[in-house]
């Protein structure tokens, strides 16, 4: 799959840069090998649980369930990533942090989500799950919308690189939008449905 992402547009003080993804991995004519990582997991199996303790207006038990498999899909995401630093790639194979330090996400590499301030759109799940197989694999699906199924998931990719951070990229200008939809293979209309959040203009004032 080709993962497009996009670039911060808003001023910045002198010296502090625009930030995009594709910042944190090596260009092609730089002839540096560098990989992206991507992973996509669930807690499921709740769904006929959660039913039952609905029917009987245990409402209070059906969020919890809820809220368990939550908590289990962020952790499985989080020690799949631990495993990834330390024993796939390897780059950080003597890291020994404490429960405080993952927590603080002081540990090297990122794992960004699609729908996520850093990269926003959430149809970028559509070719993730496809490279991954995440259905016959791990019986994960996507919506329409691109929420994911079961509920209890996370889905994303790694980037290794010492210096990769979250950010936001923030409101998006037409000019990048046209562009973005371009890469991406969207019409400008489709592009601005899913990024109606991030846009720095309104739509409706724009000719077409």
């Amino acid at each position: 799959m080709t993962w497009h992402n996009l670039r911060q547009q808003n001023h910045k003080p002198t010296g502090r840069a625009n930030l995009c993804l594709a910042d944190f991995v090596a260009p092609r004519e730089a002839g540096i090998p560098d990989w992206i990582g991507a992973f996509a997991v669930c807690a499921g199996g709740i769904e006929k649980r959660v039913a039952a303790f609905e029917a009987a207006n245990d409402d209070y038990s059906a969020i919890m369930l809820k809220v368990l498999a939550d908590r289990l899909a962020e952790a499985f995401a989080e020690r799949l990533h631990e495993r990834v630093r330390r024993e796939y790639w390897g780059y950080a194979s003597d890291e020994h942090l404490s429960s405080a330090e993952l927590v603080a996400e002081t540990y090297r590499g990122i794992r960004p989500a699609p729908g996520y301030p850093a990269c926003p759109d959430h149809t970028a799940k559509g070719p993730l799950f496809r490279l991954l197989d995440a259905e016959r694999n791990a019986d994960m699906r996507l919506t329409e919308s691109y929420a994911m199924w079961p509920a209890a998931a996370v889905s994303g990719f790694y980037l290794s690189h010492p210096e990769s951070t979250y950010f936001a990229v923030g409101k998006v200008g037409r000019d990048q939008l046209e562009d973005y939809a371009r890469r991406s293979g969207l019409s400008v209309a489709e592009a601005e449905k899913w990024l109606a959040p991030y846009l720095a203009y309104d739509v409706e004032t724009i000719p077409l």
